[in-house]
């Protein structure tokens, strides 16, 4: 450990006992209320005697290696926080500190500290969380695309958590807007994760933020990604799971969210989809079935912001395939396809043409992303953006 520095402000021992061994979220938060602030736990000398007797409560449970951890804080650690804090753009928001966002601090397990990068007022504002796979169907990342773009439009903060698939599409739509989206990762600030998401990191802190209860340094470490869905879903009023299979992580934040009082919205697929099995499950435990926008604007009517002269689309019909330029035979194959895998066999009993007739408009519209190729030769029908 190091030498405690001559002048420390409160920050340094909200940072001091953040970097303690076997104090988690639940533990920080028990010794504030015993305490009532850090520099207290630090000053009472951190032995048993003294933590027993304080005030007449009963102390936290903390093992031998925190107490002694106590005594003799890691400052160096505690320094470079306060390093990375001093770069612009860069903020630590403290539990209590007025910017704490006001839905987070109720959950239980809230987050002691929140290292933000980008504007800390957005976390203030109405967030509606979407998750869902990391390797989504075409068609399921264009809805997740197109919902974050309408729900944005509509004055929401799109929440999610940089990872690939859903996450990123959502981010991206509410980008796309004009509108601000939120990012809650598993890795300290000082770096991105995955490494590919560099770019959109960096607009995600221009039009919002980026937010870790974990200090700069702290590796992609597995078991961190499931601990930030709590404040995934604590940060917002509702969670839209757009596609996820029924072991995912983000049945886990949708459970989180049903626990933390907020709405659940889960958009429905194929039978024949693994990924829609997930939302068909949350929508047997009673999550709200989202087709379109309207759905979710009317069960979270209060925190519809508006902007003025700006009505979003309510559904996820984006456009006539004709205006594509399709052919008569194009648009005639179109039509014998749905939402539901098909294979090749299929197409051609369903609309008279020959095999190669099918194959190669299919590689045609699945060019124009009207049709998507899928496990086992099969091929699915998709929207279009428009």
């Amino acid at each position: 450990m190091t030498e405690k520095p001559n002048d420390v402000p409160d920050l340094a021992y909200w940072l001091a006992l953040l970097h303690a061994p076997g104090v988690g979220p639940v533990t920080f938060l028990a010794l504030l209320d015993y305490y009532t602030t850090p520099r207290a736990v630090f000053e009472a000398g951190a032995t048993p005697g003294n933590i027993a007797a304080n005030n007449g409560l009963t102390p936290p449970r903390i093992g031998a290696a925190t107490l002694a951890y106590l005594r003799n804080p890691d400052w160096d650690a505690v320094e470079k926080d306060l390093a990375w804090q001093a770069q612009p753009d860069n903020h630590i928001i403290t539990l209590h500190d007025p910017a704490y966002p006001p839905l987070l601090r109720q959950i239980a397990d809230a987050p002691p500290l929140l290292f933000v990068r980008g504007k800390p007022d957005v976390l203030a504002r109405p967030q509606l969380a979407m998750v869902g796979s990391r390797n989504p169907s075409a068609g399921g990342k264009e809805i997740a695309h197109d919902f974050a773009r309408h729900l944005a439009s509509a004055g929401f903060t799109i929440t999610s958590g940089l990872a690939l698939g859903i996450d990123a599409a959502s981010h991206q739509g509410a980008l796309d807007a004009g509108g601000a989206t939120l990012a809650v990762t598993g890795t300290g600030l000082d770096r991105v994760y995955p490494a590919r998401h560099r770019d959109l990191a960096h607009r995600i802190a221009e039009h919002g933020a980026l937010v870790s209860e974990f200090p700069p340094g702290t590796p992609p470490l597995a078991e961190n990604f499931p601990r930030r869905n709590r404040i995934i879903s604590g940060l917002s009023v509702g969670v839209l799971v757009v596609e996820a299979a029924l072991q995912s992580g983000s049945l886990i934040t949708a459970r989180l969210a049903g626990d933390q009082g907020r709405e659940v919205f889960a958009i429905p697929g194929s039978i024949h989809n693994p990924l829609a099995r997930g939302c068909h499950a949350l929508i047997r435990q009673g999550a709200k079935l989202v087709e379109n926008v309207r759905d979710i604007l009317e069960e979270l009517g209060a925190y519809n912001l508006g902007i003025p002269g700006e009505s979003p689309p309510q559904d996820t019909d984006f456009g006539s395939d004709a205006a594509v330029g399709f052919d008569d035979s194009q648009l005639k194959l179109l039509s014998f396809m749905d939402f539901s895998p098909a294979s090749v066999d299929v197409l051609v009993e369903r609309s008279g043409l020959t095999p190669e007739q099918v194959s190669s408009m299919l590689l045609v519209l699945e060019l124009h992303n009207r049709v998507e190729s899928v496990a086992g030769g099969l091929y699915i029908r998709v929207n279009r953006r428009s």
